[in-house]
């Protein structure tokens, strides 16, 4: 059908919403509440324009195109309630701007910008609340927060998690969680979805900086540094560079610029954590252990089991997650074989994912009051310290990390997309079986960002129903399957965050779906010209195979690398 926008003739479809069809022109209409792949709900009513025939402005992005339809988008009357609807905004929001976790990235502050907003009409009575600090990864700002409704509705639409809603009606309506409670008290998994979500610092990561900052000043500490695989291919887009450039070189000599003494990289432990999980999954097999199997290199995955799914504790794997398991040997083996007091050495990660945070302080991981992690830094905080410190990135020569854990296959490296560990364990757990690699070791039934991904693959006499579920709402699918009587799964993958770890609620705010796209392809071009694409041959792991921890499932392994989940009860 044809509709006009702006006096212009423009190609619609029947069914699509007119803000589609704007932006198909190339008209850019200011959206607060709207989430692209889910129904609109109109709230905000930045995008009314007027149409000929209507008697009123109309929502843009939940009115229905018709044909002959006549639009006009920045008519002086759109314009001037748009105008209006920020001025109303900020007329109870803070003025706190400069100190803002969100200075430079807040959406509301780019709206009153762009829409001419520079001073105040309305004072409005502002909202005093507390600020919500309980939680161990997340912080709650309710004063900053507009009502949009982005933060429900992706943790309840798209995660499956419902920990937070809007509360109490009228101009006393919040958003929090049941009964007003804590954040720590509620059925957040920590995922940070919400985060990337908000348009404001009502959200968002609790901050590790400073204690980081405080290790590495002080002397008495070594302070070592690990970077999950996600990072490398996302950092640069924090400095304006291409999305989907890795910078794994130069991120490593900022690192060591930064201070840190030793800089590994998590992707060795997520071959480890292969050799590990794959044993696993073959024990399990072999001994008519408890299938399907699930990773547990999502801390959130793992709280979501334990609050919703308390029944699936069982088919976990009993695997810490690579940022655990490395944490783990540099406090036991590589301590020891440097002569280091595990106390004295300060162990940080710089992990795409807030939920990590919360990992890191799980008292599963935290033995004779020395944890395997000591602090966890988003890429955002990484990002933040660094121009803290001055440093060009892109300037930067690049530098290798350290040995004996800077090694890595390009399997560990295919952690951060969804699909990555899977693809990374079945090319293991096929040697293991058969003592043979893959004949075809790019398994490209589980990549891209499906929602659900499946596969039959024959390993040996044996063929594998493999499960890939790519944020919990869609892992929820998968488990109610198994609940009503699935059986023919014996391995599932699970990432709590849609696309993986390339979209972690600790990563770039503000980026489109284009950006998550490249990110994966970076990490599938990494795999493609990489000369180890195996995690057992890696040699480092080999090598502490031999030296320490004898073989996977061993004793040592069990103590070190393995773990326990327990179920918990929450405010539903």
């Amino acid at each position: 059908m044809r509709i006009e926008i702006n006096e212009r003739p423009v190609e619609a479809t029947q069914g699509e919403t007119l803000l589609t069809a704007i932006r198909r022109a190339g008209v850019r209409v200011p959206t607060l509440c709207h989430m692209e792949g889910l129904p609109p709900t109109g709230a905000c009513r930045l995008c009314v324009v007027e149409v000929e025939g209507q008697r009123g402005l109309i929502p843009s992005c939940s009115y229905p195109v018709y044909e002959g339809m006549k639009v006009r988008t920045h008519s002086p009357r759109a314009v001037r309630a748009r105008h209006t609807i920020v001025e109303l905004l900020l007329s109870n929001h803070p003025d706190d701007c400069l100190y803002c976790v969100r200075n430079g990235t807040c959406e509301l502050r780019k709206l009153a910008e762009e829409l001419g907003v520079h001073q105040r009409r309305f004072t409005g009575l502002s909202r005093a609340s507390r600020v919500d600090v309980s939680g161990p990864a997340l912080t709650r700002e309710p004063s900053k927060c507009v009502l949009c409704g982005k933060c429900v509705r992706v943790c309840e639409e798209v995660q499956g998690v419902g920990a937070i809603d809007f509360i109490g009606r009228g101009s006393a309506t919040k958003v929090g969680p049941a009964f007003d409670e804590a954040l720590n008290l509620s059925s957040c998994v920590l995922c940070g979805q919400c985060v990337m979500a908000c348009p404001t610092g009502a959200l968002h990561e609790q901050s590790h900086v400073k204690q980081v900052l405080d290790a590495l000043r002080n002397p008495e500490m070594m302070v070592v540094v690990q970077h999950a695989p996600a990072v490398s291919v996302t950092l640069a887009e924090a400095f304006g560079l291409p999305p989907g450039r890795d910078v794994d070189g130069k991120m490593v000599a900022a690192l060591r610029r930064l201070g840190f003494h030793r800089v590994f990289d998590t992707a060795f432990s997520a071959d480890l954590t292969v050799m590990e999980e794959a044993s696993e999954l073959v024990h399990r097999i072999q001994s008519r252990g408890t299938l399907p199997m699930m990773t547990s290199c999502s801390p959130a995955w793992i709280k979501f089991v334990e609050e919703f799914y308390p029944g699936f504790t069982g088919h976990l794997s009993t695997c810490k997650s690579p940022q655990q398991m490395l944490g783990a040997i540099l406090k036991s083996h590589y301590a020891e074989s440097r002569g280091l007091d595990p106390a004295k050495i300060y162990s940080v990660a710089v992990m795409p994912c807030t939920a990590k945070k919360f990992e890191a302080g799980r008292p599963e991981m935290i033995h004779d009051g020395v944890s395997d992690i000591d602090a966890v830094l988003t890429t955002r905080e990484l990002a933040e310290l660094i121009r803290m410190h001055g440093l060009d990135l892109e300037a930067l020569p690049p530098e290798k990390a350290d040995d004996p854990f800077g090694g890595r296959s390009s399997a560990g490296k295919l952690f951060g997309a969804t699909g990555g560990v899977m693809e990374a364990a079945v090319r293991t757990a096929h040697y293991l079986l058969t003592g043979k690699e893959m004949d075809v070791l790019d398994a490209v039934e589980f990549r891209g960002l499906e929602g659900i991904k499946e596969a039959r693959v024959r390993v040996g006499d044996l063929e594998l129903g493999l499960a890939v579920a790519s944020g919990l709402g869609n892992a929820r699918a998968l488990l109610e399957q198994i609940q009503g009587g699935r059986s023919d799964l014996h391995f599932i993958e699970v990432m709590s965050c849609p696309g993986g770890c390339i979209a972690g609620g600790g990563q770039i705010i503000g980026v489109d779906p284009g950006a998550i796209t490249a990110r994966m392809k970076a990490l599938y071009d990494i795999d493609a010209r990489s000369a180890v694409r195996v995690a057992h041959r890696n040699e480092g792991v080999r090598t502490l195979y031999d030296t320490f921890l004898g073989e996977p499932l061993g004793e040592a392994s069990h103590r070190l690398l393995h773990t326990h989940y327990t179920p918990r009860h929450v405010i539903t």
